[in-house]
Formats: C-alpha cells, sequence, structure tokens
C-alpha cells in the first residue's frame, strides 16, 4: 500500500516540474495539459483559455491527433459544462458528460466522451482557464463516474500550480514585450539621431542644385557630387543602425526560443494558422543565428502580408554542425524566375545577402497557385 502514494507524488513532482521548465504561455498550456492526463490516466484532456468575446484565447488539447483536431473545426464557445466552469467557478465530475442538462453537442468529429472531470484555473479571484479530463482509463462502476474524489482533489491541486506557471508565463511574455517596446524606441532615437542630420542636409544641398542648374551648371554639377556623398554616408549609418544591429532577444534567448516567441506572437496576431518545431538545433556562432532570424522574419512577413496564406509552418533542424531554416506556406505562390528578372521582390535578395553573408545557401521552391517554400542552410562555427 505505501508504493502506492511514492508513485503518486513522484507522478505529481514530475509534473509540478516539467510545467516550470517553460516560459512561453503556449509552451505552459501544453504542459499543463498532457501532465494532467498523465497523472490522471485519461484519454482525453484540454485546457480553454477565455477571452472577453464569449470564446477562447487559446485552447490545448491533448489525446487527440491533429487530423481529428483540423476536422473538428473552429474552436468551441463558451457554452454549456464550458461556461459553467469559467462562470460559476465550480468543478464538475460527472458519470456521463453527454447526460448533463447542459451538454450541447459535439461537432460530428469530435471523439465521444463520456465520464468527465474537470474545473477552473484561478488567478486569485480571476478564472484565467478551464481545465477537464475525460475517459479515464479503468473499470466504470455501474452508472457511476471513473474519475475519484480523491482525482479531483490532486486536479485541484495541480490546477493552483497550473495557475501559478500560467500567470508567471504571461507575466513573462508581457515583460518581453515591454522589452520589444523599449528597444523599438530606443531604436528610432537612433535612427533620428544618426540619419535625420544627413537627409537635412542632403535635402539642402539638392535643393541649392535645382537652384543653380540654369544660372551655374559647374556649381550645381558639384552640389550634386555632394548630394551623392551625403546619401552614401545616410546609408552607412541607417545600415550601421539597423542592419547590424543584433536583437537583444538573440543575446538573450537564443535563435529557438526567439523565434518560438515571435511565431507565437504572429498567430495570435494573424488569421492564418503559423506554427514553429526546432528538432536537434545547436547555437550557433552570433553572425549565423541574426542571419537566419532576419531570414525568417522576412520569409514570414512575405507569406503573412502577401500570399494569402492559411497554414505557414517554419521549422529549424540540425544540419551537421550548421542548421537548417525552412518557412513554407500554403499561399497564391509565384514565379522565381519572374521575381528574379524583376529584381528586388518579396525580399529575396536582401535574404539571398544574409545567407550568402554568413556562408550559407538560399533556395526558393514556388509556383503560382502551389505556395512557397524558403530554404536557408547555414554551416556551424
Amino acid at each position: 500500500m505505501s508504493q502506492g502514494p511514492r508513485s503518486g507524488l513522484a507522478a505529481v513532482s514530475s509534473a509540478l516540474l516539467a510545467m516550470s521548465r517553460h516560459l512561453e504561455v503556449r509552451d505552459v498550456l501544453k504542459t499543463i495539459v498532457a501532465s494532467a492526463r498523465e497523472l490522471l490516466d485519461a484519454q482525453y484532456a484540454a485546457l480553454g483559455v477565455p477571452d472577453d468575446h464569449g470564446g477562447f484565447a487559446q485552447f490545448v488539447v491533448d489525446g487527440i491527433s491533429d487530423a481529428q483536431w483540423k476536422a473538428i473545426g473552429p474552436l468551441p464557445r463558451q457554452h454549456g459544462i464550458l461556461a459553467a466552469m469559467l462562470h460559476e467557478a465550480t468543478p464538475e465530475r460527472l458519470a456521463d458528460v453527454r447526460k448533463d442538462p447542459r451538454f450541447e453537442g459535439w461537432p460530428s468529429a469530435h471523439p465521444d466522451m463520456v465520464d468527465f472531470l474537470g474545473l477552473p484555473i484561478r488567478d486569485g479571484d480571476e478564472v484565467i482557464g478551464a481545465l477537464f479530463l475525460a475517459n479515464k482509463n479503468c473499470e466504470k462502476p455501474e452508472g457511476g463516474c471513473g474519475f475519484t474524489e480523491e482525482d479531483e482533489e490532486l486536479l485541484s491541486i495541480f490546477a493552483q500550480h497550473a495557475a501559478i506557471a500560467l500567470t508567471n508565463a504571461r507575466l513573462y511574455e508581457r515583460s518581453r514585450e515591454l522589452t520589444i517596446a523599449e528597444e523599438r524606441s530606443r531604436l528610432a532615437h537612433e535612427l533620428h539621431d544618426a540619419v535625420s542630420q544627413k537627409l537635412f542636409s542632403l535635402r539642402l544641398t539638392a535643393q541649392a542644385a535645382a537652384a543653380l542648374v540654369d544660372r551655374d551648371p559647374s556649381r550645381a554639377k558639384d552640389e550634386l557630387h555632394q548630394v551623392a556623398v551625403l546619401a552614401a554616408e545616410a546609408a552607412d549609418e541607417l545600415r550601421a543602425a539597423v542592419v547590424e544591429l543584433r536583437p537583444a532577444a538573440l543575446d538573450e534567448d537564443g535563435l529557438t526560443a526567439t523565434l518560438r516567441t515571435q511565431i507565437q506572437v504572429l498567430d495570435r496576431a494573424h488569421t492564418a494558422r503559423v506554427t514553429f518545431a526546432a528538432r536537434n538545433f545547436r547555437a550557433l556562432p552570433a553572425a549565423q543565428e541574426e542571419a537566419v532570424l532576419r531570414v525568417a522574419q522576412e520569409a514570414l512577413h512575405n507569406a503573412l502580408r502577401h500570399s494569402g496564406a492559411a497554414h505557414v509552418d517554419v521549422t529549424l533542424d540540425r544540419r551537421g554542425c550548421g542548421a537548417v531554416l525552412r518557412v513554407t506556406d500554403d499561399g497564391s505562390g509565384f514565379e522565381p524566375r519572374t521575381v528574379r528578372r524583376a529584381g528586388r521582390h518579396l525580399g529575396l535578395v536582401s535574404m539571398r545577402d544574409r545567407t550568402s553573408g554568413v556562408g550559407g545557401t538560399l533556395t526558393v521552391e514556388s509556383a503560382p497557385g502551389k505556395g512557397t517554400t524558403i530554404e536557408m542552410e547555414v554551416p556551424g562555427g
């Protein structure tokens, strides 16, 4: 008998440690759901974070395949038992969720669920999520629920720690957003100080040249030469302020975490589904990591702003001592040869320059109506 409690305590400890390892909100949500399902040996688990419009800002599931989740369709609304957990902030333990008077049915592709255990996740008086499990893997008592009072108590303790982990992740993301805002402000001041005076001088010199064209062509020629000099200096200043500026997040978090955070923000901000996966990636020298980040940003901008894609997938894989970045979308696509002849379209020249600058290679696969894949391979140190 004594072996059971030790095993249970070890499982709880493992679940809590898993939650504490992540800082990004979506990673924390996934860990909470997976840990809860494993802890109570349930077939399905889900966690919904409500928005202010009767729906869910995020809804994470475990035990359902990607194909099943896609077939189910749009995120659920706050209704039925989910709404009760959010609005009444009370636990729900049911022998058969389908027989509850608040049950409102599921989409046709939704898996069948019977016994149910759910409860709100609270931060003080605020309900910040609803966590539920379904179909406990055990022998069910006749007409009874597979989930026990002990399960409910254990999940309640787990939910309290989940609230702490989720709140910490939210605070971390807000801190990161403030850091980004501060960096933008600093860059704006730097651009103003470094470039605006050059541009002002360039404008005055160009005006002087225009005034001298008719009455003193020789002096006008000298002024135009000065315009070229000032324009080159302004370009150099701009390059120093922007192109060579290493994002602060890279120094603090590394390439994988920086990309993941930026892609999560894009996923929330756009109707397209934007995903990221990193496999066996190892840190690269600073110049390579910055180049990979900049190419990823440019490729994402193109996919989200110009392609009309519904899905954009970003992967970062190890290849030898280096790495491969791949950005794939299911958008409208284009003819690469036409773009190449047209010059600096879609930022491809910039991406190629950044890639070649660190000794890498860039390939572009696309066709009208076939989507686009940008692949960048860079060597290691």
